[in-house]
């Protein structure tokens, strides 16, 4: 998982490429890509303690609901989902730094608990927050990304923005992996990043994965295979319907996000009970 630490296993596993980024202090002495650029809007990016996300509406959301923080599973401050294991409504007090366009941190908003979070079939968590987003827009003039409700298309460009690190990666989508293997974890229909562009590092996990000049979000950033080895922890691999298996260094993954829409309810609320909801539950 690559992205994929979370504090709880600080102790016992390796540094990743998202979740447990390099201190900051080192950023001066990497080589860092041309791509890897501040140009980018970090409206509604939120910092967490090990990772990125972002603040997210639902299309049929209202200002008035409780607000959403998006970020990988692997993200969660519980430690790491276990493979099959699904969290849903696990009181959180998590708290996340909240940036305006520029990246300057203008405020901080407070979870209430754990929608849901799982690193089976997807690496995904959701936050709901003390905050609305009346009260978010009104005291920090911020408004959120709204996330799609349909999948991303191939070729379209997208940008991945970091909280942690207050950049940003350009590049295209280039394909949808049947399954992506990484350590113990499987995920489904995954996204590839195209290359040059999304060299992801550590710190990044969490990251939306934005249209280039729009606020929709089509998935969540998650992994990239680092050392060229096949399937392990940090170097994630490919495996098709017919169980060929294929790895390269250098190709990064996100999952998709649009399958929340299968298991809202009337009341537009998270709800795995829905008929037809197609995360894991």
């Amino acid at each position: 998982m690559g992205r994929i630490l979370t504090l709880g296993l600080l102790l016992c596993l390796p540094l990743t490429s998202n979740a447990l980024p390099l201190p900051k202090e080192k950023v001066s002495m990497m080589t860092v890509p041309p791509t890897f650029t501040t140009d980018y809007n970090f409206e509604g990016i939120v910092g967490l303690s090990n990772c990125s996300g972002s603040l997210i509406q639902l299309e049929n959301a209202v200002d008035t609901d409780p607000a959403l923080i998006l970020t990988n599973g692997h993200c969660l401050e519980f430690g790491f989902p276990q493979p099959g294991q699904v969290i849903h409504d696990k009181p959180s007090s998590r708290s996340f730094s909240l940036f305006d366009a520029s990246g300057k941190t203008v405020g901080t908003l407070n979870a209430t608990k754990v929608v849901y979070s799982t690193m089976t079939d997807t690496d995904m968590t959701i936050y709901q927050l003390k905050q609305t987003y009346a009260s978010i827009r009104s005291a920090y003039k911020v408004s959120p990304f709204t996330l799609s409700s349909i999948k991303g298309s191939l070729s379209q460009p997208i940008q991945v923005i970091s909280g942690y690190w207050h950049r940003g990666y350009t590049c295209g989508i280039e394909a949808f992996a049947y399954e992506v293997h990484e350590d113990a974890w499987i995920w489904h229909d995954s996204l590839r990043y195209s290359r040059p562009g999304c060299e992801v590092i550590g710190g990044t996990s969490g990251s939306p994965v934005v249209g280039v000049g729009t606020r929709t979000v089509f998935a969540v950033n998650n992994t990239i295979n680092e050392d060229n080895e096949k399937c392990t922890f940090n170097n994630p691999c490919e495996v098709d319907s017919h169980g060929a298996v294929t790895f390269h260094q250098g190709y990064g993954y996100a999952q998709e996000t649009y399958l929340v829409y299968t298991c809202l309810n009337s009341n537009r609320q998270f709800d795995l009970s829905v008929p037809g909801c197609k995360l894991p539950h």
